[in-house]
């Protein structure tokens, strides 16, 4: 791997059946970096996301995750541990994410949401917990004070204990990124943060966005629709199209690549100039 590169993505082909969702993807995500990867709806941009963290086992090619011990982690590899998820291994590695539509715990209160989320910190053994032993106090403390500390980032201090179901749309887009940062990630990867927002809370997410990378050393690897917030925070952008990558670089490159503008910009690259979002 690049020693600046966070994540090395090479070949990557997801087939299912007949059907070529990706074809001989490949890009790289440099640590401490904000990337977006974009497209048009049905590119394969969710299909990329699903091999990255577990979710599908790529059909070809090859995604390395860097570690802080310094060996690149191979994630197809973290597929074939039996009777573990694969997505579970790949979040112990160091990448989290969220989903376009949201997946919270719905009847939990907003702090259990993150408390599920830290199982894997968390002594879980049962006859620790009857016994309450030191080890199993701490964690559980250390479980807590982790929670309310991405509360208090992500502004949802004073909901903590509300179902998570009762939260606005745009709260709960929120605690969908908390829960993934209470993993410890190294990676995260937010599938669409802005659908469903307002223009004020859109501007806020970028701010949020900055924030977890200067803030917080957390890389970020983002699909988005919305131009003007891919063209404000991005410093990488990957396009998209039929699967394929058409195109990569920096914002002003990808704003004036003739192919991205045929393939997914188009009329909108306009409006992107004048600063409105689309989505």
């Amino acid at each position: 791997m690049k020693p600046s590169s966070l994540l090395e993505v090479r070949g990557l082909t997801m087939r299912f059946g007949g059907i070529v969702a990706n074809n001989d993807v490949s890009f790289d995500v440099a640590d401490g970096s904000i990337t977006a990867l974009i497209g048009p709806n049905g590119a394969g941009k969710t299909t990329v996301f699903n091999c990255l963290t577990g979710f599908y086992r790529a059909s070809g090619g090859t995604i390395h995750l860097a570690t802080a011990a310094g060996a690149p982690v191979e994630v197809g590899s973290l597929l074939d541990k039996p009777f573990i998820g694969g997505s579970y291994l790949v979040a112990r590695a160091g990448i989290a994410r969220t989903f376009q539509n949201i997946r919270l715990f719905r009847e939990m209160s907003v702090v259990e949401n993150l408390l599920v989320a830290q199982h894997q910190r968390l002594d879980r053994n049962v006859l620790a917990g009857a016994l309450g032993t030191r080890k199993f106090r701490q964690t559980e403390r250390d479980g807590l004070a982790r929670a309310f500390h991405w509360l208090e980032v992500m502004g949802l201090t004073a909901d903590a204990n509300r179902l998570a179901g009762e939260l606005p749309y745009g709260r709960q887009r929120r605690l969908e990124i908390a829960r993934a940062m209470c993993t410890g990630p190294r990676l995260v990867c937010l599938d669409e943060p802005a659908a469903g927002l307002n223009p004020r809370e859109t501007h806020e997410l970028s701010e949020l966005i900055r924030t977890l990378r200067s803030e917080h050393r957390v890389t970020v690897l983002l699909i988005e629709h919305d131009m003007s917030l891919v063209m404000g925070i991005s410093e990488h952008i990957v396009v998209l199209d039929h699967g394929e990558v058409i195109a990569a670089g920096n914002p002003e490159t990808i704003r004036s690549s003739p192919a991205v503008i045929a393939a997914y910009l188009g009329a909108e690259e306009a409006e992107v100039e004048g600063g409105e979002g689309t989505r």
